[in-house]
């Protein structure tokens, strides 16, 4: 059978025009830093060019003999890592906001978070395949079967959100498990009540730290005055935070998109990549991208991203075997939760997550790890009847 080409053909777009951008819009980083007027690209260029092998590699690659050996590896490896990385000396590991993020080797940092999703997904379709169905079960039937999992989310939990202070990767693995475990034969009673624990816990992990806490205040002092213009006064004065910080960020974030227009300042004309956006290569990519090419450029570059996604879709609805249709199913998950969080954060819809923009966001821990879950499903694309 044939992979599917389009699949490949529209990722690779995607990473081209991630490879672009990255020569365009972290100007600002590349003076104040005093880098190489192309250090940015040119890093990005490798790390594109890696990963569309690493596609077509492992699309080569018979998935009935492979998958599980690279999916479990990937999983206990990066397991293994997480654990072990906050005691690695200073030297071996980057840190961010005082956690320990990087494992540094030579020529780079690898993040292994990053690929720790893609074999988590996995490890997921690998277990629900043999631990679900869609026989009629009680609700405590069900809870007992799916505790374990939760037992190992607690793990996952206490490496990334607690020892790394990364909520949003939490956030977007824990929707991908509860969306997989529905899919996989969990009744819709138990996925509420799933959704509505993965709620209170987020509240906790947002209640129990104060840099969280003042980033909700941030996102809530853009979007209030008109959420509040809603109510009547007496409610509305109750919901006011008039202490919040300005939320410089979210308003660059906003005018860089505003500034856009329909069609954009054109490739490398854009402003707000000039100081105001500090992170407009990485986390507000598609703000930097707004501007330079308007609102029709982000729509067709969303267009390309949802064909990427419902291509994946498409695989995992064709595919009989039940680990290869929950996987497939996974990592498009993945890319969904991954733009809409990014999405959304950027206008304000939702706080900041400091989620990548799939493909698109400079950064290569992000981009490989995604080419080595897009390779995998390529290698199910043979056995799909597409």
């Amino acid at each position: 059978m044939q992979t599917d080409k389009i699949l490949f053909s529209l990722c690779s777009f995607a990473i081209f025009v991630g490879i672009v951008f990255s020569l365009s819009l972290p100007v600002f980083t590349t003076l104040f830093f005093d880098y190489s007027e192309y250090h940015f690209f040119i890093r990005q260029f490798a790390v594109g060019m890696v990963c569309i092998t690493i596609m077509w590699a492992l699309s080569q690659i018979d998935p009935d003999k492979f998958l599980i050996h690279i999916g479990f590896t990937i999983f206990f490896s990066c397991l293994f890592l997480m654990g072990v990385m906050h005691y690695l000396p200073e030297s071996l590991v980057t840190s961010a906001g005082g956690a320990k993020r990087w494992i540094r080797l030579p020529g780079f940092s690898l993040a292994p978070v990053e690929f720790f999703k893609i074999g988590f997904v996995y490890f997921l379709a690998w277990s629900f395949a043999r631990k679900l169905n869609n026989n009629k079960k009680t609700l405590k039937e069900e809870m007992t079967l799916i505790l374990p999992y939760l037992a190992v989310f607690v793990l996952v939990i206490y490496l990334i959100a607690v020892m790394q202070n990364d909520l949003g990767q939490v956030v977007v693995l824990a929707l991908t498990l509860a969306v997989m475990a529905f899919f996989a034969g969990t009744s819709l009673q138990l996925f509420m009540l799933a959704m509505l624990g993965s709620i209170f816990v987020f509240l906790i992990a947002i209640f129990s730290s104060t840099h969280r806490i003042i980033r909700i205040k941030t996102w809530w002092a853009t979007i209030q005055n008109m959420v509040l213009s809603l109510f009547p006064e007496n409610i509305a004065a109750v919901l006011r935070v008039e202490d919040a910080p300005e939320p410089y960020q979210i308003s660059h974030s906003l005018n860089a998109i505003k500034h856009g227009g329909l069609f954009g300042e054109g490739i490398g004309n854009g402003m707000f990549k000039l100081g105001y956006l500090s992170e407009v290569h990485t986390d507000f990519a598609l703000a930097g991208i707004a501007e330079e090419l308007g609102a029709l450029g982000v729509t067709i570059l969303t267009l390309v991203i949802i064909t990427i996604i419902y291509r994946i879709f498409k695989i995992a609805s064709r595919s009989t075997n039940k680990v290869y249709y929950l996987f497939s199913l996974g990592i498009g998950l993945l890319i969904v939760f991954s733009f809409l969080m990014n999405a959304y954060g950027i206008t304000s819809i939702t706080p900041i997550k400091g989620i990548s923009v799939p493909f698109i966001s400079y950064g290569g821990s992000a981009i490989l790890a995604l080419s080595v879950g897009i390779g995998m499903v390529l290698m199910i694309s043979k056995k799909a009847k597409l």
